[in-house]
């Protein structure tokens, strides 16, 4: 009988403070306002800044598509002109059929690369200069390019290569044959590119001691990543962006922050972005995203082949291609329509990809806890991203989210950090 009584003081007790009312300044303390702390942050850019970074993201549309224009029109010269003919005849003398094909696939690089080097100029060289993004000189940039060229005759000669000995071998299951081939390039190149590739462009180098370093260490610490060192990118000699990145697969894997983050974000700001990118880490995104592409990759190869054999039936005769896809002379129309096909998917591409960086937005924020860096590193970026796009242009163009969807993330997460009423 005690006890039951003793239990029943208990709950009335219980019931008489989740009763009790409020107090006053609990009662009238405003919530914390997500769409006006976001437009705040947003009227920050000036409309001549706003203006300039729409212009330069918008460009950007428009150039995704003459570079589609332009892989058709490099595809006309080598197939209605007759250039490809021209180097199968350069080719013709070499005593092995996989030299013949080596050359050819090498040559075709480079005079491809040719052609199209007008647009490139423009889009990489012109056009950054144009906007205040680019630092470098013509013949410093131009140096980098010719290294790029090398590397794609050294390293596509050799996978094209692979891949055409597999549609010889294989017939028309030779689409899925060329995308193991591809896919295990693109696996390669990622593993190899912070120890082989990047080192070719850019000097890497530990970031310093200090409380830069320390803060960075002590977040990777806290999340599971097992970073012992932070490595220091000189990017300024390229370009006035900030960026960071985990790059690598396995033991290649590395955390690298550039010069440009070091020089003009804030501790706290850096400390967001860092954030951010060890979510890629933890998440697991670069293994998910070669999934993910190596899917895409094999349904692009599915449908080139149903578009490379309905297009050599009508014109095979003409453009000079009689052996199907294991006809190196069909090269051209394989770059053609893979430009097309790439194009065309940049809405599905753009999709997968703002969903990992959103996932790491948010990953960063919980683990930075620097709503505020967060948000005004959104402000930054837009020197070169569109800050505040219509919701279907952030769906077709975008590959990150837009600044408006990141600051209002950041101040969405602070209200849910807000000390409840």
């Amino acid at each position: 009988m005690k006890t039951l009584l003793l239990l029943l003081l208990l709950a009335l007790g219980l019931a008489s403070t989740q009763a009790a009312p409020l107090p006053d300044t609990a009662r009238t303390q405003p919530a914390f306002d997500v769409a006006a702390a976001t437009q705040r942050y947003l009227d920050t850019l000036t409309p001549a800044q706003k203006a300039r970074s729409d212009a330069y993201f918008e460009g950007g549309y428009w150039l995704a598509l003459w570079q589609a224009v332009y892989a058709v029109g490099v595809a006309a010269v080598f197939l209605e002109a007759g250039l490809g003919r021209r180097v199968q005849w350069l080719v013709a003398g070499l005593p092995r059929r996989w030299l013949r094909t080596l050359a050819y696939l090498a040559l075709y690089i480079v005079l491809a690369w040719a052609l199209s080097l007008p647009l490139t100029i423009y889009q990489g060289f012109v056009r950054e200069h144009q906007y205040g993004l680019a630092t470098q000189g013509l013949g410093e940039w131009l140096r980098e390019v010719l290294i790029e060229l090398g590397l794609s005759v050294l390293g596509g000669s050799l996978l094209l290569l692979g891949v055409y000995a597999a549609l010889r071998r294989t017939g028309r299951a030779g689409w899925l044959w060329a995308t193991g081939i591809v896919v295990a390039g693109l696996v390669g190149a990622v593993a190899l590119g912070p120890v082989l590739i990047s080192p070719l462009f850019n000097s890497a180098r530990p970031l310093p001691a200090g409380p830069v370093r320390d803060g960075i260490l002590q977040l990777a610490r806290a999340n599971g990543v097992p970073a012992t060192n932070v490595y220091l990118v000189d990017a300024s000699r390229q370009s006035t962006r900030i960026s960071a990145n985990v790059s690598g697969l396995g033991s290649t894997i590395r955390v690298s922050l550039n010069d440009n983050l070091l020089r003009r974000c804030s501790p706290a700001e850096i400390q967001a972005v860092m954030g951010h990118e060890l979510g890629h880490y933890v998440l697991h995104h670069i293994p998910k995203m070669l999934l993910a592409f190596a899917a895409l990759i094999a349904l692009g190869f599915w449908l080139m082949d149903w578009a490379f054999h309905a297009l050599v039936a009508r014109y095979g005769r003409r453009w000079g291609i009689g052996g199907g896809l294991a006809d190196v002379a069909g090269l051209p129309l394989l770059a053609a329509l893979l430009a097309v096909a790439t194009l065309l998917a940049t809405p599905l591409t753009n999709t997968i990809i703002r969903t990992q960086e959103q996932e790491a937005d948010m990953f960063g924020l919980n683990a930075a806890r620097q709503p505020a860096g967060f948000a005004r590193v959104a402000l930054k970026l837009s020197e070169y991203r569109k800050i505040d796009p219509a919701p279907w242009e952030e769906i077709l163009f975008f590959d990150h989210p837009s600044g408006r969807t990141r600051v209002r993330s950041a101040m969405q997460w602070q209200a849910w950090e807000a000390p409840l009423p």
